[in-house]
């Protein structure tokens, strides 16, 4: 049309009728018609250019697509349910987690480096599938019986399944092609590493759902606030986010580093609103604390929620109380203390708790040290005894007998008062000396022992001097005298000025491997801090002040097990024979043996071209984008197109989850294992499905599905080249050796057998009931291998099991720690095989402490929990007491350094054999008629 011509206006309507609108400039609304600048500026925070269609959460798919999703997730359920039930026997962590389902059902406390969540998922299904509690898990290889272990076992199989759709819909979710997602979700279901986790009792295979959720919802929550804000959708979708942080932190604390995740992408959007003028403060501030409700509030309040139901179930007593303190365990079943006198005197009889490592009770028993000066042990034991009472007396009276301090005025322990300890089960005083301990043999530290017999008045090294460190605060009184549970003191040696003294260095199995008691001229106060449990004195009247313990309630509780988790996960630093640190990771360099038996075996490895697939993903996007930030430099506007910014920001997204989720491992000292990469690597395959999505976006439909077809096909092989180490299949020595690509993968061929026509003899293994009962002491997985202990097996055989290399053990659990080995007493004798005796109906009259609310046994025998707890660490494990048949000597004959022999004199100078012969006479005098 010409310029010089005017465009027809239309005709006026007729008087009468209104005036038909003018038809509008821009057809489409104001806000999705935009510039070429607004365009760019859109594309750069993600919006799409039509939003005239908006479905929830970004997903639009097609119902073939759903049909295709449906396919898919059938063969990821065929994939890890093939064969669930095989081996029957117990694999590698099994040996963990199985346990702590037990301990949930029979409502044990115990205590675990992990969050309970995933835990609380498999407890639930082996008790709906009704397990009792009552199968050990001891062993790696122990044949399952009467546990439920396939429905155990089909929780974290079943949440792996659900991982595969999961990775579809988040790719779908970021704009990715179905072929793309089609890819992803193909590559996760046959990845070696994850299918073989997800078969089994382990908490990986639900920590990889809640992370691949996690990113699903937080990608739909994105969606929706680009589309429009504070909407019912946007809600719905936030939230979500916020349950399924607390849920993957509520699995493991590897989940942190998805909060981190989120948080980072958090941050980065309230940036971008920051810098928007259009968005008002007012705005902003609400987009603020949406998401500081959402995303820090509701997850913290669904962590809490897990420990409250933790606390709950397991309100019994169990192996895991000497990890609490005094006050978290009298809140347990069989735990609780009757009251007891707020004062402490001479001749008050006390039992004593140290405060530092978790309140063990100093603690003697009948037992000496096999060196050093060979008394009576001095050790701090977790549990109530008749042998952890003492009696106060003044070390500054003549004599320092019980007649002494019953015909004195009461006498309230003041600072700075010179006293003796005299255990009341032994008769023998709390001693020290210079000599050096059996374990902690340096100068400054000195050792502790019991010394002394009847009669015997005892020397200036049975002296100690009380000093006051602190009171409680809201009992003025306790830090001016001594007072029950309100008083931390100290016990300085009056000759050498040592501090009594303990730490969590154990004993060798001749003390029960009990935690050893010193003498320290250095201590650490922090150490040497102890106060008194309980009180009793005959002069104290009935209606005296008496104290208990104050209860914590949710939060105390709460916060002491985060500091115990947290401490104790720090010290998971011994080495494994499968353990690998975060280089060998992204090029796969070794995995993990889970289970070794009857020629077969399982082996974590991940499927080849995933794994370095998905590494060269990670470092090509780190080379495109150097690539791409050196030419902006140059002045290229490469993010001037859309489709950079697109692929940029969605690959930035996942890089930044692969960095937060491998990275920190570099900074941690602790154990690590292959298992650890498997959140990594769930962004690192969903980051080479988009890296294949930008490469092919130029390809037609059919081109790309046929190179995806290769890429599946390939992966498919690589999967049932190595299915045989994912599910205990039978393999030939051949093919495993072919197998090893690597030098580094170590799995052991020599164990399968040479044709497969051998394998057709071999029957499965089944419980054998006639077996006689076997107990374990010691060696929780992580710690030193168990011992068995079985009454009807010779003393010559009861050793330590091995593991030798190449066979399956379990990972490293801090709770279940190493006892600390003492190279002296290597060879020393070994020490009896069950529980120490009391023997204190010998000595003594019931004390007053045994009628404590369900938790002092009858004299005789120690308490029931103290088997259970020999296998934890530190305090929770001191070790068990192991009975003691005691041996008569005539006045010993012993040699002397030249060889020859010579009779040791009886008294308080030689201990030993006096102590033996008067207890021998009194617990068991018809012994003494057939001797």
């Amino acid at each position: 049309m010409s310029g010089s011509v005017r465009a027809r206006r239309p005709a006026s309507p007729p008087l009468g009728l209104p005036r038909p609108a003018a038809p509008q400039r821009f057809p489409h609304a104001r806000q999705d018609h935009l510039d070429a600048d607004e365009r760019r500026v859109a594309a750069s925070r993600g919006f799409k250019p039509g939003r005239s269609s908006h479905s929830p959460g970004g997903l639009n798919l097609a119902p073939a697509e759903w049909k295709l999703l449906l396919l898919v997730v059938l063969v990821a359920s065929g994939v890890r349910l093939f064969r669930l039930s095989r081996p029957n026997s117990v694999v590698f962590d099994e040996v963990h987690f199985g346990k702590f389902a037990s301990k949930y059902i029979k409502t044990q406390y115990f205590v675990d480096v992990h969050p309970p969540l995933a835990k609380l998922l498999i407890t639930l299904a082996a008790f709906i599938f009704g397990y009792d509690g009552n199968f050990d898990f001891k062993d790696i290889g122990k044949v399952y019986d009467h546990v439920p272990y396939v429905a155990m076992r089909m929780v974290p199989a079943t949440l792996g399944v659900a991982t595969v759709p999961l990775a579809y819909l988040t790719l779908r979710a970021l704009d990715c092609r179905a072929t793309t997602a089609l890819l992803a979700s193909l590559f996760v279901t046959f990845e070696n590493g994850m299918v073989t986790q997800s078969r089994h009792i382990l908490l990986d295979s639900p920590l990889i759902f809640f992370t691949a959720l996690t990113v699903f919802v937080w990608v739909g929550f994105c969606n929706e606030d680009k589309f429009e804000p504070f909407t019912e959708m946007w809600w719905i979708w936030l939230i979500l986010s916020g349950l399924s942080l607390g849920a993957v932190v509520s699995c493991k604390w590897v989940g942190l580093f998805t909060i981190a995740t989120i948080g980072v992408s958090t941050i980065w959007q309230l940036w971008v609103l920051l810098g928007d003028l259009r968005t008002p403060p007012r705005t902003w501030m609400k987009h603020f604390l949406a998401r500081a409700l959402c995303l820090i509030v509701l997850p913290i309040l669904f962590y809490m929620a897990m420990f409250e139901i933790h606390f709950l179930i397991l309100n019994g007593s169990g192996d895991g109380d000497g990890f609490m303190s005094s006050e978290f365990q009298h809140t347990l079943g069989g735990r609780g203390m009757a009251d007891t006198f707020a004062d402490v005197a001479i001749g008050s009889e006390v039992s004593i708790r140290h405060v530092n490592t978790q309140g063990g009770y100093l603690h003697s028993h009948p037992h000496n040290y096999p060196g050093g000066s060979k008394q009576q042990q001095i050790t701090l034991y977790p549990h109530r005894d008749t042998n952890n009472l003492w009696r106060i007396l003044n070390a500054t009276a003549d004599g320092g007998h019980e007649s002494d301090w019953q015909s004195q005025p009461l006498q309230l322990l003041k600072p700075q008062m010179r006293i003796k300890l005299r255990h009341i089960e032994t008769d023998k005083a709390l001693h020290s000396h210079d000599v050096r301990p059996p374990v902690s043999d340096v100068d400054f530290q000195n050792e502790v022992s019991a010394y002394g017999m009847a009669g015997f008045i005892g020397d200036a090294n049975d002296d100690w001097y009380l000093e006051i460190a602190k009171g409680d605060k809201r009992d003025k009184e306790s830090g001016k005298r001594l007072r029950t549970l309100r008083t931390h003191f100290r016990l300085r040696h009056a000759l050498t000025g040592c501090y009594l003294f303990s730490h969590k260095v154990k004993l060798p199995e001749w003390g029960w491997e009990q935690q050893e008691v010193t003498c320290n001229k250095n201590a650490v106060m922090a150490n040497s801090l102890w106060f008194v449990e309980t009180s009793t004195h005959p002069l104290f009247p009935a209606d005296g002040p008496k104290v208990n313990y104050r209860l914590p309630g949710f939060l105390a509780k709460f916060t002491e097990l985060q500091q115990v988790m947290w401490t104790t996960n720090a010290g998971l630093t011994d080495r494994h024979t499968y353990d690998s640190r975060p280089d060998s990771w992204p090029r796969l360099r070794r995995g993990i043996n889970f289970w070794v038996k009857d020629h077969r075996q399982i082996y974590l490895i991940g499927n080849p071209l995933v794994w370095y697939l998905s590494s060269a993903a990670i470092f090509a996007y780190v080379v495109v984008r150097g690539i791409l930030i050196l030419r902006a430099k140059r002045g290229y506007r490469d993010f001037d197109n859309t489709k950079v910014v697109k692929y940029d920001s969605l690959c930035g997204f996942l890089f930044v989850g692969w960095c937060l989720h491998y990275l920190p491992f570099y900074i941690m000292g602790r154990q690590l294992f292959l298992h650890h990469y498997f959140p990594a690597l769930y962004f690192a395959i969903l980051l080479s499905c988009c890296g294949f999505d930008l490469v092919t976006s130029t390809l037609r439909p059919r081109v790309r599905l046929q190179i995806a077809a290769v890429l599946i096909i390939i992966a498919i092989w690589n999967f049932q080249y190595f299915s045989p180490l994912a599910y205990g299949n039978p393999w030939t020595k051949k093919k495993c050796y072919n197998a090893k690509w690597l030098k580094t993968w170590d799995f052991s061929c020599n164990d399968f057998l040479d044709d497969y026509a051998q394998y057709a003899g071999i029957v499965p293994p089944t419980p054998q009931r006639s077996e006689p009962p076997v107990a374990t002491v010691g060696g929780e997985p992580g710690g030193r291998p168990p011992v068995l202990v079985n009454d009807q097996i010779p003393p010559v055989e009861k050793e330590h099991t091995t593991v030798a290399f190449g066979k399956a053990e379990p990972g490293v659990d801090i709770f279940a720690g190493d006892a600390v080995k003492d190279i002296k007493s290597e060879h020393a004798a070994p020490s009896p095989p069950a529980e120490e005796k009391e023997i204190s109906s010998a000595f003594s009259k019931p004390s007053s402490t045994e009628t404590s609310v369900d938790t002092e046994k009858k004299k005789g025998e120690e308490p029931a929990n103290a088997a259970s707890s020999s296998t934890s660490e530190p305090i929770a494990a001191a070790g068990k007491e192991a009975d003691f048949s005691i041996q008569t000597h005539p006045a010993t004959e012993a040699k002397d350094e030249e060889g020859h022999a010579h009779k040791n004199p009886q008294g308080p100078l030689d201990e030993p054999a006096a102590e033996a012969n008067r207890a021998a006479k009194e617990l068991y005098p018809e012994a003494q008629h057939k001797v």
